[in-house]
């Protein structure tokens, strides 16, 4: 049952549905682009975390494109925990995917038991940095946008905690971010292997970044082939067009 001020959206990608608040932050082109990174490079994962899930879009993006795999979302918003749960029974995977409320920066201290469990880990963690943006603390657009009690360095701590040795993590992030992303990965032993640039077309700056990390990896950076969402008619692209599996 869809509640008020919620919809119910068809997302493609084999019939999901999504449940999605109308006042919070609704999914958009950065999930889809990250489930369809992760799956790329790590297609067999056994098991998933979606480290800062939402709603769980891209957690159920990857369920469909990865039908072997388990999935647990973790988030600190308790709306958006209950919407992926609702989502989730809806869709019939309750028997591969597991959704928590839990802050990333108290993860460990709260589920031990999730030390090392993990293949891969995928992450759109918010964008903004901690004092950078409008403070509004009680808004989940806000929560969802801008680093609150969890910042990119407890982002990547926690996905450090979640895999096991040689395992995968996987994030979305801006270009003016890079750098952080970077030092706290590497913080944490996250080593980055393949980096991916993210434009709305061609001659246009990026102003999005796929970043592919290992749990333990040697220090070799991989740049990988541009990405371009639209093209000169204002069309998605082709390698757009096939991560929707629309093609």
């Amino acid at each position: 049952m869809v509640g008020a001020m919620e919809s119910l959206e068809d997302i493609g990608f084999g019939g999901l549905k999504l449940l999605q608040s109308e006042d919070g932050f609704r999914f958009g082109i950065d999930a889809v682009l990250l489930a369809g990174f992760a799956c790329g490079i790590c297609p067999d994962a056994g098991d998933v975390v979606d480290l800062g899930t939402g709603n769980g879009a891209a957690a159920f993006i990857v369920s469909h494109k990865n039908e072997k795999c388990g999935i647990t979302g973790i988030d600190v918003q308790a709306k958006a925990v209950e919407l992926a749960r609702r989502s989730c029974a809806m869709n019939s995977l309750e028997d591969r995917m597991t959704f928590i409320q839990c802050d990333a920066a108290k993860l460990a201290a709260e589920h031990p038991e999730l030390r090392g469990t993990a293949d891969a880990v995928i992450s759109n963690p918010p964008y903004v940095a901690k004092g950078a943006g409008l403070v509004n603390d009680g808004d989940s657009r806000f929560i969802s946008r801008q680093e609150t009690t969890a910042g990119m360095d407890e982002f990547a701590e926690a996905a450090a905690f979640l895999l096991k040795d040689r395992g995968h993590f996987f994030l979305v992030h801006r270009p003016s971010r890079l750098v952080d992303v970077f030092c706290f990965c590497r913080k944490h032993s996250l080593e980055p292997k393949d980096i991916r640039f993210v434009a709305p077309k061609k001659d246009t700056k990026p102003n999005i970044v796929l970043v592919h990390c290992v749990k333990g990896g040697g220090r070799e950076l991989t740049f990988l082939d541009e990405l371009f969402v639209y093209d000169e008619e204002g069309n998605y692209t082709p390698e757009i067009m096939k991560i929707y599996e629309k093609n």
